[in-house]
């Protein structure tokens, strides 16, 4: 049954709310948004159409409060509610609430929010379709004697992790039966933590795999397509850093069997909406399901520069009761896109968030780029979220297009107050492995040398004043302007600039 949407409610904010909204703009459809204490000048709140105050900074107290948001949804009178990516986006509860408030969520079914949130369930469902996972278990354990039992026929090393949460949190590698017990009461106490749910399960660690995602669509019409692989092997933490589309390790034949299993994983589970089905990619060639994402990715303005379709715009007319505007044979690939996650980190301090007011900022721009971001000069990059300031795109017709477009907007983004990841971005992108595309998910842990970044180009004075600015930066004293330095050297020039 068809429901025209004519008002939606972001439940969430920065640069995802920021995406929602333009894509709102462009259909004529009215954006309504919620916002902190700390957010009142956040650009989501300057650009929507209404704007509603939902209380104090923490998320707990704010983004977070399911009645909060029901309740602006309601006041505002709009017909629907789209989650965004993280807060409540994979809560079954929120989008159960959001239904019986007679309101459309922008997303899965409750269902299969709920199947695919809880690992083991989700690995049994998909052992059940067909779609190949790794070795280890499909119920969760309870006890450390389990758990040995368990490991004895799956075999080292092997992969704790947590049942109820992904992210990293509750993962530990196992490389010996010595180490099982701690592992597995270190990785169910941060579970329970960060969880509330300290079920967990293990599975046969695939070293050096690489991790490939694939992009789907299902409408409620029991239509079904994959927008081809997105390649996120540059991770630090578990979290992604740099993702690219297409993958130079996958094949056409390969995409193509991946494509059918993300969408037999969809099929599984009852699937509506936009997800993202992730899968390992070992040595071999072989791949194993990992987890389900039920909402949209951070990563997917990658996949709609090479296909030229508008995943949110498809996400509403899907939540309308709208068949797919298109079949697996109309999607066509065009050239090659990269993202860098740019994040107010310090990649000298072991990535440490960087907090305070971005004091001056400038995009970058020009041919092949797109930036969505979601602050602006005068923000402050705060304690109470993630530290990202934003999505940074390139779009090549070949990937060393992409790759030097990237390059060049990455020395031109400018941004001051914080310091950010921007110089580790530019020295993931000239490294031997990312150019041959050969690097897997341990690239940041055996490769990145955050060193390299006190060396620009073998000039001892620069890295020096580098030293020395991030010093001054971090005691919060004035920037200092070196006016003797060489005006060759743009990747100097780019840094130093971070850290003043």
């Amino acid at each position: 049954m068809n429901k025209e949407i004519t008002s939606i409610l972001i439940a969430n904010r920065g640069e995802i709310a920021v995406r929602i909204i333009r894509a709102c703009h462009e259909t004529g459809i009215r954006s309504v948004v919620v916002f902190s204490d700390v957010d009142r000048t956040a650009p989501h709140v300057l650009f929507a159409d209404e704007a509603y105050h939902i209380g104090p900074a923490p998320s707990s107290q704010s983004y977070l409060v399911q009645d909060k948001l029901i309740e602006v949804a309601k006041k505002a009178n709009v017909d629907a509610i789209h989650p965004g990516y993280g807060f409540l986006s994979e809560n079954p509860s929120f989008a159960r609430k959001v239904v019986e408030a007679g309101l459309i969520f922008i997303g899965p079914p409750a269902s299969a929010i709920e199947k695919m949130g809880d690992k083991t369930t989700a690995r049994k469902i998909m052992k059940q379709a067909g779609v190949p996972i790794v070795p280890g278990t499909v119920q969760p354990l309870t006890s450390v004697s389990d758990a040995h039992t368990s490991a004895g026929d799956i075999g080292f090393p092997l992969l704790i992790k947590a049942a109820g949460g992904g992210g990293g949190k509750g993962m530990r590698v196992v490389e010996s039966e010595n180490d099982l017990q701690g592992a597995f009461k270190a990785a169910q106490n941060e579970a329970r933590s960060a969880f509330g749910d300290d079920r967990i399960y293990i599975e046969k660690f695939v070293r050096a795999p690489k991790h490939i995602e694939i992009q789907i669509l299902a409408d409620s019409h029991g239509n079904y397509v994959h927008l081809g692989e997105r390649e996120c092997s540059i991770q630090r933490r578990h979290q992604k850093i740099i993702e690219e589309a297409p993958s130079l390790a996958i094949d056409e034949t390969i995409r193509n069997k991946m494509g059918e299993a993300a969408i037999k994983a969809a099929q599984a589970c009852s699937y509506i909406n936009a997800g993202t089905i992730e899968f390992l990619f070992d040595a071999d060639r072989n791949f194993y399901f990992l987890e389900m994402n039920t909402r949209v990715q951070v990563e997917h303005p990658v996949t709609e520069l090479i296909t030229g379709i508008d995943i949110v715009k498809e996400q509403f007319a899907i939540a309308s009761g709208k068949q797919l505007s298109f079949s697996q044979s109309d999607i066509q690939r065009n050239g090659h896109a990269i993202e860098c996650r740019i994040y107010a980190e310090d990649p000298l301090n072991n990535f440490l968030p960087s907090i305070g007011t971005v004091e001056r900022l400038q995009g970058p721009s020009g041919p092949g780029i797109r930036e969505d971001r979601g602050i602006q000069q005068g923000n402050e990059i705060s304690v109470y979220y993630d530290p990202m300031v934003s999505k940074l795109l390139a779009w090549g017709r070949t990937r060393e297009e992409a790759i030097k477009r990237m390059e060049r907007a990455l020395h031109e983004y400018l941004i001051q107050g914080v310091i950010t990841n921007i110089p580790a971005c530019i020295n993931v992108l000239r490294h031997p492995l990312f150019r041959d595309g050969s690097y897997t998910t341990h690239f940041m842990d055996s490769h990145f040398d955050p060193e390299e970044l006190r060396k620009p180009e073998n000039d001892e004075q620069t890295a020096v004043a580098i030293a020395a600015a991030t010093m001054l930066h971090r005691q919060k004293k004035q920037p200092v302007v070196h006016k003797s330095k060489p005006e060759n050297n743009n990747q100097w020039k780019y840094q130093q600039r971070q850290r003043e």
